[in-house]
């Protein structure tokens, strides 16, 4: 039974950190507890963490002391090996492995860096490591400066070296292989190699493999002047800066450092200028050498401007800055989350996950986590990819989530906006947005605009809508979106980033409607606790339902539940627990209670029911024993708007619960609401639930 894998190289810088990334996140949407081991760090004496290590415990906020991810520094090994007590070593690192493996449903390991001298000397440790802990191997080949027959000569030198080592290896990732190579990678190691052994060929990608600003900050040792809110800023090219302004600028290159004396004022105001400019190619920073700075009027001139690049001073000469600068690598950080974000959207796009999910064990535990809830939705709308429209086209968070969504291909994708604007927004932002995949509408000149003016008018007409009113309503993103959805241009619309709840879902209650038997609109928030998944509803359209509504929500908000993998467990939530209460807001509840029971006799469902006696188990068994619902609920539903609304704002702060969305119930075609302090993970993650919703029309 394979409860573990080890991710192995046989060179430095392979990139097995991306491998590693995407796949304890590919786990996390499979199994409740995912562990991460990696026996020997690369870290040296002065470095209290390992990088890596470091940056998958906080990226996924796994619960595991960071002591007990490793063993030993390289360092460390190597005086073991050198005192001859390597089998100590072997010993030491089974015993913290194990320890391990008993908490967690599956470990993720991770060999070393290949920082040493000899190459094959840390290959045959890594080798031990893996046999001793009966952990099959991923092994990860750099294709990076190397030819087609270099790389495929190296895979096959590795499994062989593994298989003499009776090691079983499910896979083999050949990485920052060059565009023009990676086809006849591929074709050649899969023609060599047993198809029991899965093989990704991941091309080079700039955006992983170059450094940022801040990682040039730290390696140059050097000082901050300006620009620390642009640190991210990545660097592709760099140039020195000592020649006359007109033959400099005629170097400038897409994210390009500047390394200039610092007395070059000319180089310093030129090259910001450049970057302001719609003519030139985006500047990444500048540093400056030989421990100049700009003289007074140069950096009152910077501090005038409103966007300045990183601008770094050194005590160093120009041409040692600029060796020093040519020999960083890049490494992902536990802060970068776009390069995070970006190493699992690779691995997600160049590995087969089902064909690597045949060869590791799948864990089914009960209960549903947030991060298999997170994995599970995003499958299921790629599974059936739908178009969602979104009517805020020219918000920054909104074309920064389009941007994820489109990347990892799992919606189409219309935005409503001027497209001029829109582009000048995801150049000035630098967002990473393939705007060849993505439809760009502007409602004023859309093709149509006529139609959905007309078609409008016939459907309001008798609410006092006359075709004046209707040409004014059409230019309204919200109508405009809405109509797209209305009339199958679009299979749902998400919006609210910057209108509010009654401006998005307004349009959608006039001519969209409700579906047949639905007589009122609700929501469902996706509560993400640490442990488990709830549904909370409803906490965003209804103040004060009637009983006879709140039973509604509360099958609807079932059926949501069990729509979206979670076996719908119904508290009805009130000030009392079962009969001890008396007034009329806990009657509403009762009364509520008992028409679902008569409408869905097969819901398990409780009311009225406190809070606590739902989501607790010792106090559910306490207050109302013999329940299936009590201390087990896992979807609650609140009397009123002021009750639920500040019960999720509540938990979110209080558990650091992510709160996935609302998500609107009850209308003919699916159309869903932001709030206006949305973040980019909200955007995301609703326009997801959202093409779920879509798949069921």
């Amino acid at each position: 039974m394979i409860k573990t894998v080890f991710v192995a190289s046989t060179e430095p810088y392979s990139g097995k950190s991306l491998v590693s990334l995407g796949l304890v996140n590919m786990l996390l949407g499979k199994a409740q507890k995912i562990g991460f081991f990696k026996p020997i760090t690369g870290q040296s004496i002065q470095q209290k963490k390992d990088n890596h290590i470091d940056t998958i415990l906080s990226h996924f906020d796994l619960p595991i002391a960071y002591d007990d991810t490793n063993a030993f520094t390289w360092q460390e090994a190597m005086r073991q090996v050198d005192t001859e007590s390597q089998g100590e070593m072997i010993d030491t690192i089974i015993r913290k492995f194990k320890y391990l493996e008993d908490k967690y449903d599956f470990t993720v390991i991770e060999g070393t860096d290949y920082q040493g001298e000899g190459a094959a000397f840390e290959f045959e440790i890594n080798a031990q490591i893996a046999k001793n802990l009966r952990a099959p191997v991923i092994i990860v080949i750099s294709g990076e400066k190397k030819s087609t027959a270099q790389i495929v000569n190296g895979s096959l030198t590795a499994i062989r070296n593994f298989d003499s080592r009776e090691i079983q290896v499910l896979a083999i990732v050949a990485n920052k292989v060059s565009e023009d190579n990676v086809q006849d990678v591929q074709e050649l190691l899969t023609q060599q190699i047993s198809s029991e052994i899965l093989v990704s060929v991941i091309p080079e990608n700039k955006s992983l493999q170059n450094p940022t600003m801040k990682e040039v900050l730290e390696k140059l040792n050097g000082k901050l002047l300006f620009g620390n809110e642009h640190l991210s800023n990545q660097v592709d090219n760099f140039v020195t800066g000592a020649m006359q302004v007109p033959n400099f600028l005629n170097y400038l290159k897409e994210n390009v450092l500047i390394v200039t004396p610092g007395d070059r004022g000319d180089i310093i105001i030129s090259a910001l200028q450049a970057n302001l400019s719609t003519s030139y190619s985006k500047v990444a920073g500048i540093v400056l050498t030989a421990g100049y700075q700009p003289e007074e009027p140069i950096v009152r001139l910077i501090e005038g401007l409103q966007t300045v690049v990183p601008i770094i001073a050194v005590q160093t000469g120009t041409f040692e800055t600029s060796n020093i600068v040519g020999a960083i690598r890049s490494k992902i950080s536990s802060g970068d989350t776009k390069k995070i974000q970006l190493a699992i959207d690779t691995f997600n796009k160049y590995v087969s996950i089902p064909e690597l999910d045949k060869r590791l064990i799948t864990f089914k535990p009960s209960g549903i986590t947030p991060r298999m809830f997170q994995y599970q939705i995003t499958n299921w709308a790629k599974s059936n990819k739908k178009h969602i429209v979104l009517p805020e086209g020219t918000d920054e968070r909104i074309l920064k989530a389009a941007a994820r969504l489109i990347s990892q291909d799992i919606v189409s994708l219309t935005l409503l906006g001027n497209k001029d604007e829109i582009l000048a927004l995801v150049s000035r932002l630098d967002i990473n947005l393939d705007l060849n995949k993505i439809n760009i509408i502007d409602p004023h000149q859309s093709e149509y605009y006529d139609d959905f003016v007309n078609t409008l008018y016939e459907l309001r007409k008798t609410k006092n809508v006359n075709m004046e009113m209707a040409r004014d309503m059409m230019t309204d993103v919200s109508y405009f979106g809405t109509m797209m959805v209305y009339k199958g241009f679009a299979d749902g619309m998400v919006s609210g980033a910057v209108h509010t709840t009654q401006h998005t879902i307004r349009p959608a209650l006039q001519f969209v409607k409700t579906k047949p038997g639905i007589s009122v609109v609700s929501s469902v928030f996706f509560m993400c606790l640490p442990d488990r998944v709830s549904v909370f509803g409803d906490c965003a359209v209804n103040p004060n339902p009637t009983a006879e509504q709140l039973a509604e929500i509360a099958i609807s908000s079932a059926e949501s539940s069990q729509r979206f993998g979670i076996e719908p467990r119904v508290a009805m939530l009130s000030y009392s627990s079962g009969t001890s209460g008396e007034g009329e807001d806990v009657e509403k509840v009762r009364r509520a209670t008992e028409i679902v029971k008569q409408k869905r006799p097969d819901l398990k469902i409780e009311g009225p029911i406190q809070y606590d006696a739902a989501v607790d188990p010792v106090v559910g068994s306490s207050k109302m024993p013999g329940s299936e619902v009590a201390g087990r609920a896992s979807v609650l539903i609140f009397p009123d708007l002021n009750t639920g609304n500040n019960t999720y704002k509540a938990v979110q702060r209080e558990t650091g619960a992510l709160a996935i969305g609302p998500m609107l119930q009850g209308l003919n075609k699916p159309v869903n609401d932001l709030s206006r302090g949305c973040t980019v993970d909200d955007v995301f993650n609703t326009v997801i639930i959202t093409a779920i919703q879509c798949q069921d029309k």
